[in-house]
Parts: C-alpha cells; structure tokens; sequence
C-alpha cells in the first residue's frame, strides 16, 4: 500500500542533512548515495558484504559501516531504507528512537528530483534499459541531465549523477507502489503486464496503479507510451478521453511515432523512424533484438517532445553500450561465449532467449536459469517453461525466494517437468556448487552459456568461465570487466573485430532487460 510513503511536495535533497543509507551497497541505494555525495550533501551507509560500488562512495567522501549498529545514526539527520529492509531492522527501530527523518528510498529520490523536470520511465518490462536510452540521449543532447537508474549504464560507469542541467531521469518502480510517490514531467510507460501481483492481488489492481502514475504527470508535460502493447494502448485510451497528453510508439499503424523496416542480427538493430507521416530517418543500434528498437523510440520519441535535436538521439542510440545484467558478455573460454542476463519474468525471458539464438548462430543455447519468487513461478510455471524451452540445453537451479516457505510441488522440481526439453537435454541441479559441473560437461566450442534469472545468478560467470578454462587445460586468470571497458561502437577489438561488429565482438553490450515483445 501506498499509505507508508509520503508524495513528493517541496522537501529538497539538502533538507536532508547528514543522511545514512541502510544497505548502502546495492544499485539503487548506491546510486542514491552517490547522487547525494556529488550535490556536496554528507552521507554515510552501512552494510554487511564488501560490494563493488562501495569503493566509489568512499573516494567521494562517503562513511561505510561494515556492520548494522545504532551507533550509526550518530550525527544523522536522515535515514533512508529501501523495501528490501524490514521495519524491525535495529537500525530502522533506532532512527524512530531517536525521532530522525525516515524516508523510504522513493520518497528521498523525490525529494532530489524537487525544482527540476522529472522524466520518469514505468513498466513491466524494459526500464533499465529503457531508462539508461533516455539519459544518454539526453547527455547527448548537451542538456546534462541528472539521473538516477536500477542499473549501471556501461558507457557511464555508474547508475546515478548530479547534472546541471533541468531534467532528471528516473527509473519509476512499481513491484511496491512507490513510483506513485513521483510528480513527473514525462511519463514513460513501456507496458503493462502481469506481475508483483503478491503487492496488487490481480491485474486489475495493477493496471489501475499504472493509470494513478500517468495522472500524476504534470499537465504541461505528457505521456509516451508503446502502441504495440495491449496494456499500452488501453492506457492511452482511457487517458486520452480523460484530456490528458498522450503519445505513443511502435509498428502499430495509428502510432504517432511509427516504426518500420525493423531489422534484428547479432550485429545490432536498426529502423526507420516517422512521425505524423513525416520521415525521421533511420537509427540503428549496436544491440540485438526488435524489443530494443521499441525501447529507442520511446526515447527518440521523447526527445522530439522535448524539441531536442534528433541527430543527438541518432548519436546516442548508435553507440548504446547497454546495462550491467541486462544481456551482459562475461567473457570467452575454450570457445564457449558466457552471458549474463536479469530477465525472470516469461515475457523478457523469451525475448532474451531469442535474441541470444541469434547472437549463437549455428551454435547451441545452453540455459542456467534460477526463478524468481515462488509465487511467479507456481503462477506462470506454464509460460516460464515453455520460455526455457527455447534453449537446447537446460540448468535450473532452486527458485531464489527469500522469505518464502516452499510448499509441497512448488519450486524448481516441478518446473523442470514442465519444460518440454528430452529428458537427457535438462537437468535440475539442487546445490550452486553442480551447476557449473553441469554446464562443463555440456558445453562444446560454438555454444552460447547465459546465466538468467534472480539477482545471485549473475556471480556464477566467473565460475563458469573458471571451468572452461581449467578444461581448456588453461589457469583461470583475472577477468577483465566486458561492460567497464565496452568499447565504443567502430573501435578495435581483440581479433581484429570491430565493437558491434558481430555477437562475439559486442564487448558489454546489453539487450534485453525485459522489454515486452510488443511494447519495448
């Protein structure tokens, strides 16, 4: 519910004062921090694992607690949680003590968005990314934008900055509700599908949420949404009859920007783009997949709103580099090609699952999949089956479900049977420890490895990698960050290639993060 959240009013990011992050290490409170570090305001965290993004924090001047204490909120005039951290956590019960501010991360990012335009981007499928598409376009078009993402732009380094300019970008999350806390300028809504209905109980309900966000837009900016997508296209009905500022994008023949002539390899996608039956020219992409292309446009879309110029869109979108876990190339070992991919939800996974048959070519498809949430599972078993069968090989992991109690048939046991792979092509794996056996014993030179699925997932690359270099007959050596040091799209690579070149040389590109079929 959305009663334990405040709407964003007047409140500003230096109202804060001292303010200390619970669980300072993961991408969005990270990012938040970071925001909040380079706008001079003083921040601290704690944390309980050393993660990559906390080396960051303290080169800008940020305390790290290693530990949960409420020694603390020493000092402290705000705290900030995430849905993540319970309401008895010490820290959280020690602030309320102490009668400090205490602001749920949505509610802390709102107030830094206060006196500038936010873009906000909402959807089942396809934020990060699409989010990430919007900021470098907008960076492009020399307006320095602030920006505050659920990932890591790999061109950028980092899911967060403090620009000068007047727009702030936002990735809107709606798996708790609190994108309702937002009052944006631009609403971006990718689509509207099925899911976290443990937080809404039916469509319905969700579907009406996402209609409350669009109303919230402010009535001199407007709202973009997919054409392409049944949930879309409702949306922007029901708001058009309303009298509200509605645009729309995709194939659909009523679109306002219309594309056509898409075209998906593993060397990338491109486009031609029109608007009101005016050509807008072609943009291409060096990342795979028709999804992506509806990602774009809602960016080039918003862009021609903005009356922002269109060669910076074209620009941007041409040297995309993608987004940490989202399609994400961990490396190359004895000719195997390793993956990292978020997706969990049917839809993006089978979007993922077909952009990577293209990135494999004549090679096989091997899946190492750990499902999010039992209830996704048990509720769209059937959908997430038949998504992994487009795989040749299967590994499935335990569903990764904190808080959970498996019930009798539930879980990864049952899903396995439900995947119409041959018995000898599928494999449920009950440890972390197989998967990587299993995954040696079955890939040969040619093949595409990806690792899919719940956040834990994506540390098994290396692992992975490990594996087939030590079967290589080689020593595992020190990896090298594929998505850090992407290179740009016509500069050398290793062997020659160029980057965007081919689906070997897309060096951290990214493409899915889950962008609905239809809508981006």
């Amino acid at each position: 519910m959305t009663a334990q959240f405040t709407p964003a009013g007047t409140l500003t990011a230096e109202d804060l004062g001292t303010i200390h992050l619970i669980g300072v290490g993961g991408v969005g409170m990270s990012g938040l921090a970071r925001l909040f570090l380079t706008r001079g305001i003083p921040v601290s965290g704690s944390e309980l694992r050393e993660w990559p993004s906390l080396a960051g924090l303290r080169a800008l001047g940020g305390t790290i607690h290693m530990s949960h204490e409420a020694t603390n909120l020493d000092g402290v005039d705000t705290v900030v949680y995430s849905s993540a951290i319970p309401q008895d956590h010490l820290e959280m019960v020690e602030a309320r003590r102490r009668g400090l501010r205490v602001l749920h991360r949505s509610e802390a990012l709102a107030a830094a968005m206060t006196g500038r335009r936010a873009v906000a981007v909402a959807g089942t499928h396809g934020k990060t990314t699409t989010t990430s598409m919007v900021t470098m376009v907008l960076q492009q078009a020399g307006v320095d934008p602030s920006f505050v993402i659920g990932g890591e732009i790999s061109e950028v380094g980092s899911g967060a900055h403090h620009g000068t300019g007047e727009y702030f970008v936002v990735e809107a999350d709606e798996s708790d509700r609190s994108f309702l806390i937002y009052r944006p300028y631009v609403s971006i809504i990718t689509n509207v599908e099925a899911d976290h209905l443990n937080t809404y109980g039916d469509y319905a309900t969700l579907e009406r949420a996402f209609v409350e966000f669009a109303r919230l837009t402010d009535p001199d900016g407007f709202i973009i949404t997919c054409a392409d997508d049944p949930g879309g296209r409702r949306l922007a009905e029901s708001l058009r009859a309303e009298g509200r500022r509605v645009f729309t994008y995709g194939e659909a023949a009523d679109a306002d920007l219309r594309l056509t002539e898409i075209v998906s390899s593993a060397r990338g996608v491109r486009y031609l783009a029109a608007i009101d039956g005016r050509s807008l020219g072609e943009f291409r992409l060096p990342v795979p997949g028709r999804h992506m292309g509806l990602n774009s446009a809602s960016a080039v879309l918003a862009a021609y709103l903005l009356d922002l110029p269109l060669p910076a869109a074209e620009a941007a979108l041409a040297v995309f580099p993608g987004v940490r876990r989202r399609f994400e190339r961990k490396g190359v070992a004895d000719g195997v090609l390793v993956y990292d991919e978020y997706a969990y939800h049917p839809t993006s996974m089978t979007l993922a699952l077909q952009t990577l048959r293209e990135v494999a070519g004549e090679g096989r498809l091997i899946v190492v999949f750990q499902p999010y949430r039992l209830y996704r599972t048990r509720d769209s078993q059937a959908e997430i089956a038949e998504a992994l069968a487009i795989a040749d090989e299967l590994v499935l992991l335990e569903v990764f479900g904190p808080g959970e109690l498996r019930q009798p048939g539930e879980g990864s046991a049952a899903l396995i049977e439900a995947v119409a792979l041959p018995a000898d092509r599928k494999v449920f794996v009950d440890s972390w420890e197989e998967a990587p056996v299993e995954v040696v014993r079955r890939a040969r030179p040619g093949d595409v490895v990806v690792t899919m699925g719940a956040p834990p997932i994506s540390l098994m690359g290396d692992e992975l990698l490990a594996g087939l270099l030590a079967r290589a007959g080689s020593a595992p050596t020190a990896t090298v960050d594929p998505v850090a040091t992407a290179p740009a799209v016509g500069d050398p690579v290793p062997g020659g290639a160029t980057a965007g070149g081919d689906g070997a040389a897309l060096g951290g590109t990214a493409a899915p993060d889950g962008a609905a079929p239809t809508a981006g």
